[in-house]
C-alpha cells in the first residue's frame, strides 16, 4: 500500500507490532529513546508466545566464547555480524533482567544461584550452566531467572496464561515498565499491511501500518519506524506445509502466529532465511476436535552429550511407528528442540510419513509416575489442564486403554505382532540398562511390563518456528537484492537468528537483545 498525503488518521514515531517480549521491549527502548511509540496485538490478550516460556533468559560471560558457540551452532546459516550482535547483547542480559526487575522488587537468580537453592531444598535436578552441545565456547552460557515477585498475584493478572510459571513472571517484569512510561498499547489491533512509498532505487520507504480495530481499518504513520516483532508461522497449515518436511506439523501454542509479519515483509521484497527451522518434539492431539492446540509430553531435563549417564529421570514411554516397530530415542539431549525432527521422516517407498502419527506405549507403572502430557496456550477460553494421573485422559480418549498389548495394537491401528516383538526387545534392553538401537541414556529406560497398558497417537509438534525475514546486525529487514527496507526493522522470533541447532532459553534473550537494537534503532531514524 503507498501512502496518500494526508490520509492518514494518526501519526506516531516508531509502531511496533506484537506484544510478546520482543515487542515489549523494542516499544520501551524506542520510547526511553524520545519516540512517540505504539505498540499493538492482534490477540485480545497479551504475551504472545513468550508468557508461555520458561522464562529462562540465556545469558553469556564472554562475548567471543558465546559468538563461536552460535556460529558452530547455525552451521553457517547466518551471518557472522548478526551473531556478533546477539552473542554482545547476551553478555549483558543479566544485568539487563535485573535492572528491569527493579520496579516491582522481583527476587532474580542466575544459574549458579538457582542451582544452589535448588540443592538446598533437596530437588536433585539442577540447571545446566552452559549451552546444550559440547561445542567450541559452551561453557560461556548460564541462566537468568525471575524466580519471584512478592505480592504478585500472575495467576489473577494473567488468567489465560497455561504454560511454564516462569514466563508469566519475566513478562511482568517488563509489562510493568511500559505500564509505568504509559506506552500506548492496543489488543485486538492486527497489523493489515505495511504503508510504504515508492524511492528512485526501484525500492521502498515504510511510512506506516493499516491496521484494523473492531472491524474498522485504519492508516497509522510511522514518522521514524516499523518493528515487526509479531512472531512466526506456528498458525498457518498452510505455511508449515510449504516450507517444512513434514505434514502435518501441529502447534503446542500460538495459533495467531499466523506469518503475518512475513507475509508483510516479503510484500516490500524481503529475503527469508532457514524457514525450514524449527523448535519442536512431539504431542498428542485433544479427544476434543475444538481444541486448537497439540498438547506436548511432559518435558524433561536436558542431557549433555558425552554424559548420558547423569541422566537419569525415567521417561515412562517409548515411540513407534505406524507398522509398530520403535524408530528413535525418544530421549534425545535437548527433546523438545530436535525430536520433531525424526517424525517429518518421507518414506519414499510407501510414499508416506509412517512416524507421524507415531504411537506412544506404557504400562501401568508408567501411567502412574506423573502427567504425561503439558497443554501450552496463551488465549481466552482455552486453558486445559493435564490430569495428575492420567486418568482423565482416559476417560476422554485421548490416551487408549487395553489390558494386552495385542488389543492396545488393534485400538492404535498397529500391527499387533510388530509391537508386541518392539515391546519385547525393549524390555530386555531396559534389562541391560543399554539402548542399543538408539542410545537412549540407560538411567532413563524403564520396562513396559504391567497391565493395563496406555497408548496413544503422537505427531510431529512445534513450539515455535524460527525461519522468516533476514536481518542485520542493526536488525533492519533486508530485502532480496541484500539491501535494507527503508524504516523498516524485525525483533524476536521473526526472522530467528537459529539456522540449524536452538540454544535453550535463546529465543527469550534474542528477544531481548533484538528488541533493545530495534528498539533504539528504530527511534533513531
Amino acid at each position: 500500500m503507498t501512502a496518500i498525503p494526508g490520509t492518514f488518521d494518526e501519526s506516531f514515531d516508531v509502531i511496533v507490532v506484537g506484544f510478546g517480549f520482543a515487542g515489549a521491549i523494542a516499544a520501551l527502548n524506542a520510547h526511553e529513546a524520545g519516540a512517540k511509540t505504539l505498540l499493538i496485538e492482534k490477540s485480545a490478550v497479551p504475551g504472545g508466545l513468550s508468557i508461555c516460556s520458561y522464562g529462562a533468559v540465556r545469558s553469556a560471560r564472554d562475548p567471543e566464547l558465546a559468538f563461536q558457540y552460535l556460529k558452530a551452532t547455525n552451521d553457517g546459516r547466518t551471518p557472522d555480524p548478526v551473531l556478533r550482535a546477539l552473542a554482545e547483547g547476551m553478555c549483558d542480559l543479566e544485568r539487563y533482567v535485573r535492572e528491569l526487575g527493579e520496579i516491582n522488587n522481583a527476587v532474580i537468580t542466575n544459574s549458579v544461584e538457582e542451582n544452589e537453592l535448588r540443592a538446598k531444598s533437596g530437588d536433585p535436578f539442577r540447571r545446566q550452566i552452559r549451552a546444550n552441545y559440547p561445542l567450541p565456547g559452551t561453557d560461556a552460557f548460564y541462566h537468568t531467572t525471575v524466580m519471584d515477585i512478592p505480592g504478585a498475584d500472575l495467576r489473577a493478572l494473567y488468567p489465560w496464561a497455561n504454560g511454564a510459571p516462569g514466563g508469566p513472571k519475566l513478562f511482568r517484569i517488563v509489562h510493568e515498565h511500559l505500564l509505568k512510561h504509559a506506552i500506548e498499547i492496543r489488543l485486538s489491533t492486527p497489523a493489515l499491511q505495511l504503508i510504504a512509498d515508492p524511492l528512485a532505487n526501484g525500492g521502498r520507504e515504510v511510512r506506516g501500518v493499516r491496521i484494523a480495530t473492531n472491524g474498522i481499518e485504519r492508516s497509522i504513520e510511522a514518522r521514524r519506524a516499523v518493528i515487526l516483532a509479531c512472531g512466526g508461522f506456528e498458525g498457518n497449515a498452510d505455511m508449515k506445509a510449504q516450507f517444512l518436511e513434514g505434514k502435518p506439523v501441529l502447534n503446542a501454542a500460538a495459533r495467531m502466529n499466523n506469518g503475518d509479519g512475513i507475509r508483510m515483509a516479503q510484500h516490500l521484497g524481503a529475503a527469508l532465511w532457514h524457514m525450514w527451522h524449527v523448535h519442536g518434539a512431539y504431542g498428542f492431539r485433544h479427544s476434543d476436535p475444538s481444541y486448537p492446540y497439540a498438547i506436548r509430553l511432559k518435558r524433561f531435563p536436558d542431557w549433555f552429550p558425552g554424559e548420558a549417564d547423569k541422566a537419569k529421570l525415567k521417561m515412562a514411554w517409548i515411540l513407534v511407528d505406524q507398522s509398530g516397530k520403535r524408530f528413535m530415542s525418544e530421549y534425545q539431549p535437548y527433546t523438545q528442540d530436535t525430536a520433531v525432527r525424526s517424525l517429518q521422516y518421507f518414506d519414499p517407498v510407501t510414499q508416506s510419513f509412517p512416524r507421524n502419527p507415531a504411537c506412544m506405549i506404557c504400562d501401568e507403572e508408567g501411567r502412574k509416575m506423573y502427567p504425561l502430557g503439558k497443554a501450552t496456550s496463551n488465549d481466552e477460553g482455552i486453558l486445559y489442564h493435564w490430569s495428575d494421573n492420567n486418568l482423565k485422559e482416559v476417560e476422554t480418549g485421548i490416551l487408549k486403554r487395553a489390558d494386552t498389548l495385542s488389543e492396545l495394537a488393534g485400538l492404535l491401528g498397529i500391527d499387533a505382532a510388530a509391537l508386541e516383538h518392539g515391546v519385547a526387545r525393549w524390555n530386555a534392553l531396559c534389562a541391560k540398562s543399554h539402548d542399543e538401537d538408539f542410545e537412549r541414556p540407560g538411567g532413563t529406560m524403564t520396562p513396559i511390563k504391567t497391565q493395563p497398558f496406555y497408548g496413544a497417537q503422537v505427531w510431529a509438534t512445534l513450539s515455535n518456528t524460527q525461519g522468516g525475514p533476514v536481518h542485520d546486525a542493526e536488525q533492519r529487514i533486508i530485502d532480496v537484492y541484500g539491501q535494507p527496507i527503508p524504516r523498516l526493522f524485525a525483533a524476536g522470533e521473526l526472522g530467528s537468528s537459529f539456522g540449524h541447532l536452538y540454544l535453550s532459553g535463546g529465543n527469550i534473550a534474542e528477544c531481548f537483545v533484538t528488541g533493545r537494537i530495534a528498539g533504539r534503532n528504530a527511534a533513531a531514524r
